[in-house]
């Protein structure tokens, strides 16, 4: 899930990403702004979901990956949108 809260006075929008894979123990977002070797790392819920908050610059699109446990990578479902990446497989997209 995504939720963006949007300020009048900042040339930012804070998203806040929440995911709920089955039987995880670390999920991270890579991709955002481009950056596919530093990840943002999730906080682990009681309810097993894993949550982050970024601000992300407007007016701009972000294509991510969740990677699981270090090794699985999945799309967000609630992702703005999904576009093919350069493996033959696709990205999550987030337009702010």
């Amino acid at each position: 899930m995504l939720q963006k809260t949007y300020y009048k006075t900042k040339d930012y929008c804070k998203v806040k990403f929440s995911f709920k894979p089955e039987l995880a123990e670390s999920v991270e977002i890579l991709g955002l702004n481009s950056d596919w070797e530093n990840s943002v790392i999730m906080s682990k819920k009681k309810d097993g979901s894993f949550n982050a908050e970024v601000n992300l610059p407007k007016d701009s699109k972000h294509e991510f990956k969740y990677r699981i446990d270090s090794q699985n990578w999945a799309n967000d479902p609630e992702a703005d949108s999904q576009v093919p990446n350069l493996f033959g497989g696709s990205n999550s997209l987030v337009v702010i």
